[in-house]
């Protein structure tokens, strides 16, 4: 498991490095990270088509189809929920594709590639259930209502897989039938509470618009109800269909849709819920989905490459802001990606079962992933300073806090997350990492002269509940300027007089070089001088022949501009006659 991506890791350290000499850190964005309980397997596989979970005995299965020759023998490898391998078991000369678990625990279901297995779940030993037609692409199995139904591709072909006319079969009351329902594509199947089963289609070539159906399956019939179909008039909106899952309840359907990300329905209707689940990071693609069996989590699996998250752990509530946990699988030590339909959780929610592939495809692992059982308050003590004292426009001002928490030390450092609000609108700047003591700081460099409300939030993570946001307002003034001048004490009237100068400006850099004005004062009265413009370092020059002897005043001012204060200086020289 990469616990903090190598390049997030070295962005952080830059910034604090550069930023040492101010006495200001910020945080680069939260790394993606692992439970410590995360536990690995290297799958015996070579293709992937099925997993599956018995929570009475504790055991997890994983199917390899193996589909592309006739005469390929399946493989179903054996786990416990620890990630310890109990055996392997060999389909000889038929590939296995979909798997289903009774609802006591004691049978598994497999689907071969001209018949219906049923294994048990503490002997392994295999009966047929069924004879059912020849699969050549791999089938879906879902138990509900104590019936067994599965899929049926109608191609002797796998090139044809994609497309094929698929037919959703069933073994109703211990009898084989064919339910009359069929489209085509690898249709998949979900079992839900209720009686209740998904059927959604994928995208391909003969179905542009693909479909999701929801089926009461109580009483052993087969009753179509809610279905729905997504693009809109002019085509755009198609389902991409990787994966489905009903909610703990079965009120919600979630859906991995490779285009549309994770979608969120109402099952009575399928309509869209009326709170969905934000966006997957940039850069990930939705391809599986599961809901934990106590109702507690959803765990959005993703395709994605670099530090890029490829799965979410995060309250099955969408409205539930609290942090997700976030994985990056990458290497020969995790695998690159979720697989689509590769998730699945116990029935109590304390494990997540995913399985990985590596970028080829031809590598497979799973994860055993625990998210914490217990989470604790978070809260901000103290209030929040800023320094310098007086924040000036463009220039870096640090707001400091401290934010404390019950329960263990954090595997990661908890990060809070900042604003600033203005005139202008509400910024966001980023997020900070939370140090051992609960301090952190957070940089910023306001480009606006007024009042500036900074809001920072804690989002609480699986193990971690949020804290009430806190806000400190600063007041933005003007950043000052400074003129010096280096002149003589005395001149001649003959010889002229030269003064040298410099001007600086705090805060943003000016839009152009200042331009100063210049007056002379003696005996005779006061005069305006050509204007002087500083140069790019900063200095300038004055000359001027004086028109009579005694004391001069030179007096040089600039009148500052939208965010700068503005400045002046004198100097006063004796010229001799």
């Amino acid at each position: 498991m990469n616990t903090a991506h190598r390049s997030r890791r070295l962005a952080a350290t830059l910034s604090a490095a550069l930023l040492a000499g101010t006495g200001l850190t910020v945080a680069a964005a939260p790394a993606a990270h692992a439970a410590a309980s995360d536990a690995v397997a290297k799958l015996p596989i070579s293709s992937y088509s099925a997993l599956a979970v018995d929570n009475v005995h504790q055991r997890v299965f994983v199917a390899d189809s193996n589909v592309g020759y006739y005469l390929n023998s399946g493989t179903i490898a054996v786990y416990t929920f620890e990630g310890e391998r109990l055996t392997t078991l060999t389909t000889s000369q038929a590939h296995v594709s979909g798997l289903a678990v009774s609802a006591d625990g004691n049978t598994l279901y497999a689907g071969l590639r001209e018949r219906i297995e049923a294994i048990d779940t503490t002997t392994y030993q295999r009966t047929t259930v069924a004879s059912v037609s020849t699969d050549t692409c791999g089938r879906e199995i879902a138990q509900s209502a104590g019936q067994l139904y599965f899929t049926t591709p109608n191609t002797t072909s796998t090139s044809q897989c994609a497309t094929a006319e698929t037919h959703l079969d069933g073994i109703v009351n211990g009898v084989h039938a064919r339910t009359g329902w069929n489209d085509n594509g690898d249709l998949q199947l979900e079992a839900g509470p209720g009686d209740r089963m998904l059927m959604g289609q994928p995208l391909n070539a003969k179905a542009a618009d693909p479909f999701l159906a929801v089926y009461d399956t109580s009483d052993g019939a087969l009753v179509r109800g809610a279905a729905r179909r997504f693009a809109d008039g002019q085509g755009n909106g198609a389902l991409n269909l990787k994966d489905l899952a009903f909610s703990a309840d079965g009120g919600k359907v979630a859906l991995a849709d490779a285009t549309a990300g994770t979608r969120l329905l109402n099952t009575g209707d399928l309509s869209d819920a009326a709170t969905g689940y934000r966006a997957l990071p940039d850069g990930a693609t939705a391809s599986a989905v599961a809901f934990s069996g106590d109702g507690k989590y959803i765990a959005r699996g993703a395709s994605a490459t670099g530090a890029v998250p490829d799965l979410l752990v995060q309250p099955a509530d969408p409205g539930d802001s609290t942090t997700p946990l976030e994985f990056v699988f990458e290497g020969s030590l995790d695998g690159d990606r979720v697989v689509p339909r590769g998730m699945e959780w116990s029935a109590d929610g304390s494990r997540l079962f995913a399985v990985t592939t590596n970028a080829a495809g031809g590598q497979y692992w799973l994860h055993i992933i625990k998210p914490p059982a217990v989470q604790y308050d978070a809260r901000f003590t103290g209030g929040l300073t800023h320094s310098p004292g007086q924040a000036v426009a463009g220039e870096p001002l640090a707001v400091r806090g401290r934010l404390e928490h019950d329960g263990p030390a954090p595997a990661e450092p908890l990060k809070v997350k900042a604003t600033r609000t203005d005139a202008s609108g509400t910024h966001d700047l980023g997020t900070a990492t939370v140090k051992a003591d609960g301090t952190f700081t957070v940089l910023d460099e306001p480009d606006r002269l007024g009042e500036a409300t900074y809001t920072v939030s804690y989002l609480g993570d699986l193990t971690h509940r949020p804290a009430t946001d806190i806000t400190h307002t600063v007041t933005v003034g003007k950043a000052p300027t400074a003129i010096a001048l280096t002149a003589p004490d005395e001149a001649n009237l003959s010889d002229g007089i030269e003064i040298t100068g410099r001007f600086e400006a705090r805060g943003k850099a000016l839009a152009d070089r200042a331009v100063l004005k210049v007056v002379r004062e003696d005996r005779l009265g006061t005069g305006t001088l050509s204007s002087v413009t500083v140069a790019a370092d900063g200095t300038f020059t004055i000359n001027d022949i004086p028109r009579t002897y005694g004391d001069v005043t030179y007096t040089v001012t600039w009148p500052g501009d939208a965010l700068h204060e503005g400045s002046t200086a004198s100097a006063e020289i004796y010229v001799r006659r």
